[in-house]
C-alpha cells in the first residue's frame, strides 16, 4: 500500500492511478491545509462585509442575480448539492469515481476555492474508507464542469444519496458513513459550489484512458508484428532509415518495435531471400507504423493537455491571494473534450487497421498458403470466420463512437450556460473505444497465434513464441472447431494485462 500526499502544487497522473485503481491512501500535506485556511479567511471576510459575490451571496446559473440572505447561505449550499445530484443511468465504475474525488481534493488543495480544510478532509475520508458514491452515467455537459456527477459525490458527504455497494448495488449513504464511523458534513458559504464546479470527472477518465491507450498502442505493435510474421510479410518497410526520412516520432517508435519483434524468426528466414515473395505487402501490413505511430503522437498531445489540467485551478468563482473573488470560465471542458475526441479517432483507426490484417490472415487467397479461416479442415469447420465478424462489428461501433461529442453543444440554465463542452460524454466514450480496441487486438492476437501454429515446423520469433505460450493452454492446437468465446476472452486478458509484453521484453529488450 502506498500513500499519495496532496501538496498545494498538485498531484501526478501516477497518483491518480494509485488511488483510482489501487489501494493507496490519501494524506493532506500541512501546507495544503494552510493554503485552504488562508483562502477561506478571504471568503469569511467577504461574508462579514456583505459584498455580493456569485455563489457566496447569490444563487447559481441563471439565478446569479438573486440575492441570498446571510442566514440562508448554508441552506443554499445544501440545496445546490441536492438539486444538482440529478443524474440517471447505470453507475460509473469505481475507478472513475475515485479518480474524480481525488482530483476534486487536488483542486481544492490549490487554495483558490475558499473552502475550509474540513471539506477536503471529508473527501479524503471517503477515499481512505473505501466509500464510493453512486454516480449515474448521465448528467454532465462538461460545463460548468461535471456538475451532476460531482454533486452525487458531494451528496454523500452530507449523509444523503447513494453509495456503490460491494456487489454493484446501491446503499444509502448515511448507512455507509455510519458503518465506517464518519459523520455527515455541514457546508458553509461557497463550499457546495466548490465541490461541484470542476472538470474532475472528465480529467479522471482522460488520465485513465491515457494510461490504457499507452499500453494498447504498444500491444498493437505486438499483434501487428505477429500477424505480419504469420502472413510471411516483409520486415523491410520497418527499417529505421525509412522512417528517419519522415520524422514523426510515433511512427519511428512503432516501426522500431515491429522490426525488433520480427527478428530471430525461422518463419521470417524462410522467405527473406525468396524472389517470388511479394514486392510490396498490403497497406494494413506495410503502413502499420504510420497509423499506430500517428495514434502515438496524438496520445502525446492528449497527455500534454491532461498535464496542464492537472496544474489548473478549476472552480468558479476563484479566490485570489490578493483578496479578490473573480468569476471565471475555467470549468469549461473544451480542452479535455477536444483531446478525448481526438484520441478516440486515433484509437478507432488502430483497431480498424488491425481488423484488416485479421481479414487478410483468414482469406485463403491472400494469406500466403495458410488454410481458409485458419482451419485445417475448412468446410465442415469455420475456424476463426466469425471472430472476424466480431472484430468488424466492433470496428463499426468504434467508427460511430469516433464522431466527436465536443461539437454537440446544447444551451442550458436559461441560456446562462449557452455553450457547453460535452467533455464528459467525450471522455466516457473514449473509454468504450479503448475497451473495444482491446477486443479487436485480442482477435488479431488469436488469429496470429493460429497462423504461426500452422507454420510449424518453422519456429516463430521470440515474440511469437511468447504469444503461443500465453495463449497455448486455452487455444490448444489448430483442429476441429471449438467454443470460441472463451478463447477470445482469454486473448482479451492477455492483451489487457502486462504479462505478454513483459515476456517479450525479456527476450528482445524494451519496446518503445
Amino acid at each position: 500500500m502506498s500513500t499519495v500526499v496532496i501538496q498545494p502544487t498538485g498531484i501526478s497522473p501516477a497518483d491518480v492511478l494509485a488511488v483510482a485503481r489501487g489501494t493507496a491512501k490519501v494524506v493532506l500535506d500541512p501546507a495544503t491545509v494552510e493554503a485552504m485556511a488562508t483562502s477561506r479567511s478571504i471568503v469569511d471576510g467577504i461574508e462579514a462585509a456583505g459584498r455580493p459575490v456569485y455563489g457566496v451571496s447569490t444563487g447559481f446559473g441563471a439565478l446569479a442575480n438573486t440575492f441570498v440572505a446571510p442566514e440562508r447561505r448554508a441552506e443554499l449550499q445544501h440545496a445546490l448539492i441536492r438539486s444538482h445530484a440529478a443524474g440517471v443511468g447505470a453507475p460509473m465504475p469505481r475507478e472513475v469515481v475515485r479518480a474524480m474525488m481525488l482530483l476534486r481534493v487536488r483542486s481544492l488543495a490549490l487554495g483558490r476555492s475558499g473552502v475550509r480544510p474540513v471539506v477536503a478532509e471529508a473527501l479524503v475520508d471517503l477515499l481512505n474508507h473505501e466509500v464510493t458514491p453512486w454516480v449515474p452515467e448521465h448528467g454532465s455537459l462538461g460545463a460548468s464542469g461535471d456538475l451532476a456527477p460531482l454533486a452525487h459525490c458531494a451528496l454523500v458527504l452530507l449523509g444523503e444519496g447513494w453509495v456503490l455497494g460491494p456487489a454493484g448495488d446501491r446503499i444509502p449513504a448515511g448507512d455507509a458513513l455510519r458503518r465506517v464511523g464518519l459523520e455527515p458534513l455541514e457546508l458553509a458559504a461557497k463550499e457546495g459550489l466548490a465541490l461541484i464546479n470542476g472538470t474532475d470527472g472528465m480529467l479522471g477518465m482522460l488520465l485513465l484512458a491515457i494510461h490504457d491507450a499507452r499500453h494498447l498502442f504498444a500491444m498493437a505493435d505486438v499483434t501487428a508484428a505477429l500477424a505480419i510474421e504469420a502472413m510471411l510479410g516483409s520486415e523491410r518497410p520497418f527499417l529505421p532509415e525509412l522512417h528517419a526520412i519522415r520524422p514523426h516520432p510515433g511512427q519511428a517508435a512503432s516501426a522500431a518495435n515491429i522490426h525488433k519483434l520480427l527478428q530471430n524468426s525461422a518463419v521470417m528466414d524462410s522467405h527473406r531471400d525468396d524472389l517470388a515473395h511479394a514486392v510490396q505487402d498490403a497497406y494494413s501490413m506495410r503502413c502499420a507504423p504510420q497509423v499506430a505511430g500517428a495514434a502515438r503522437d496524438t496520445l502525446d498531445y492528449v497527455e500534454v493537455v491532461a498535464g496542464r489540467e492537472l496544474l489548473s485551478v478549476v472552480d468558479n468563482p476563484v479566490v485570489l491571494p490578493d483578496g479578490r473573488v473573480e468569476s471565471t470560465g475555467n470549468f469549461h471542458g473544451a480542452p479535455l473534450g477536444f483531446a478525448a475526441d481526438y484520441l478516440a479517432i486515433a484509437a478507432s483507426e488502430v483497431g480498424a487497421i488491425a481488423e484488416r490484417r485479421v481479414d487478410r490472415l483468414l482469406d485463403v487467397t491472400r494469406n500466403r498458403e495458410l488454410p481458409a479461416f485458419l482451419s485445417p479442415d475448412a468446410g465442415v469447420n469455420s475456424g476463426l470466420m466469425i471472430a472476424q465478424y466480431t472484430a468488424a462489428g466492433i470496428v463499426a461501433e468504434n467508427r460511430r463512437l469516433a464522431a466527436p461529442a465536443s461539437v454537440d453543444s446544447l444551451p442550458t440554465s436559461g441560456m446562462q450556460e449557452d455553450h457547453v463542452s460535452m467533455g464528459w460524454a467525450a471522455t466516457k466514450k473514449l473509454r468504450t473505444v479503448l475497451d473495444n480496441l482491446t477486443s479487436v487486438l485480442a482477435v488479431e492476437l488469436l488469429a496470429a497465434v493460429r497462423g504461426l501454429q500452422l507454420r510449424a515446423p518453422l519456429t516463430p520469433s521470440p515474440a511469437g513464441r511468447a504469444a503461443l505460450a500465453a495463449l497455448g493452454e486455452v487455444a490448444g492446437e489448430p483442429g476441429p472447431d471449438v467454443f470460441l468465446a472463451p478463447l477470445m476472452e482469454a486473448a482479451r486478458e492477455v492483451v489487457r494485462g502486462p504479462g505478454l509484453r513483459a515476456a517479450i521484453e525479456r527476450e528482445v529488450g524494451p519496446l518503445g
